[in-house]
């Protein structure tokens, strides 16, 4: 175990997210009455498919064990569906960044990025777009931009403008939960917008690792088979399914109240002198916060707040476009819930 590490194992609070996320915690969480599948098929795994697909008004959904897996995957079957191969993306697009390269060495994508880094995508910077394309990906909501979130109507609008071309409109919806809380609007309201929607169960809803995307019968039932093809069909899906289906009411329930737990922080945080909340407010339940130190002294100042209160916060900083700052990503989970907003603006206070 590496020093973070140990470091990590020795803290006994944290603020951040869904909190420690420990492995007895996580294997708790699939529970003692669960019926497995077998490779894929029938118990645990088809109930939660069955839920999740009611749960954002689709008529069909797929588990599979990695976002990664089924992104690329649901992307491919747009392609085939229209004999091209162009995907338009956000410049922080996931798919591009953080996968290397398996939307192109695997499927054969072009992914084709539409705007500026800094800001969220806008409908016209898709109609500057002159070639034909097979789908549009949306990311909701916009991790890397801090979570923000477009004014609902320019989402309908960009989603209009796609399918007027006759291209497919697929969202990136890792972090969908939140972006319902932060539009005020039922899961299903967003997905309606989309042909397919990749939800995740391990990020906010604190499940173990494992995704789902739902959509059309037909549209589910090609993903299905390229889950198989890429390996992700495993003899038991079980684990993984049953732990998203018993978090997963508890977390949506929670959103809203992370939401406005969100807003309270950011007030509490940009009440200390050298820190600045962006986007501010908060958009959903996540925002990163700009300190105005150096990398090096906040991590000091995370080894000693480890050390010396058993409190864990993120052990290293990003840095920004700024010299003079680094920045942090807070996502509200149930751990946040725990603790008033003055103590994590203390503690900020105290990582500068």
């Amino acid at each position: 175990m590496d020093e973070i590490a140990a470091r990590r194992a020795a803290c006994t609070d944290t603020f951040f997210g869904n909190g420690f996320g420990r492995p007895a915690e996580m294997i708790a969480s699939i529970g003692d009455d669960v019926e497995p599948d077998l490779y894929g098929e029938g118990g645990v795994v088809a109930d939660l498919e069955r839920e999740v697909a009611a749960l954002l008004g689709k008529p069909a959904a797929v588990f599979l064990p990695s976002g990664t897996m089924a992104q690329a995957a649901a992307l491919r079957v747009h392609a085939d569906a229209r004999g091209l191969r162009t995907v338009l993306w956000h410049p922080y697009c996931h798919v591009a960044r953080h996968e290397e390269e398996g939307f192109a060495r695997m499927h054969g994508l072009v992914g084709r990025s539409v705007g500026e880094l800094t800001r969220l995508l806008t409908l016209d910077d898709l109609r500057a777009v002159a070639e034909p394309v097979a789908a549009l990906l949306l990311e909701l909501p916009q991790r890397d931009l801090g979570g923000q979130l477009p004014p609902f109507d320019d989402l309908v609008a960009q989603a209009g403008w796609a399918r007027d071309r006759g291209a497919a409109v697929h969202v990136d919806g890792a972090r969908l939960w939140e972006a319902a809380a932060g539009y005020r609007r039922s899961p299903a309201e967003v997905a309606a917008l989309f042909d397919t929607v990749y939800v995740s169960f391990y990020k906010g809803v604190g499940a173990l690792p494992g995704c789902c995307v739902a959509g059309s019968v037909d549209d589910v039932a090609q993903v299905k088979e390229w889950r198989r093809r890429l390996g992700g069909t495993l003899f038991g899906l079980w684990p993984a399914a049953a732990s998203a289906r018993n978090r997963l009411p508890g977390a949506l329930a929670e959103m809203p109240a992370r939401f406005e737990h969100a807003h309270a922080v950011a007030a509490a945080l940009e009440a200390v002198p050298g820190i600045r909340v962006l986007p501010s407010p908060p958009q959903t339940p996540m925002m990163h916060i700009w300190l105005s130190t150096t990398a090096e002294r906040y991590a000091d100042n995370a080894k000693r707040l480890a050390e010396t209160d058993k409190l864990w916060v993120l052990p290293r900083a990003a840095p920004t476009a700024m010299s003079d700052s680094v920045m942090v990503e807070l996502t509200v989970g149930s751990a946040t819930l725990r603790h008033n907003p003055e103590f994590i603006g203390e503690t900020f206070s105290r990582l500068l």
